[in-house]
């Protein structure tokens, strides 16, 4: 896994961890740390964003899924 891999999923479990404190308490962490929609905030909201996008990567047939395949 390399270092960008490790990061933007860093970034995506805070991101679910915060939803989930929305969800279940109401509570924004990131707000309630950095001010809400302040630019840090934005930023957080902006990186978990891209982070996402570019998980998609490996999960539809980007890096990784070769090295997995099967061969006869």
């Amino acid at each position: 896994m390399t270092v960008l891999n490790k990061v933007t999923l860093l970034l995506l479990i805070v991101g679910g961890l915060n939803w989930g404190l929305v969800g279940l308490f109401n509570f924004d962490l990131v707000a309630a740390i950095f001010g809400e929609m302040s630019v840090l905030s934005r930023l957080v909201y902006s990186l978990v964003g891209l982070s996402a996008l570019f998980q998609l990567i490996p999960l539809f047939g980007g890096e990784g899924t070769r090295n997995n395949t099967v061969r006869a």
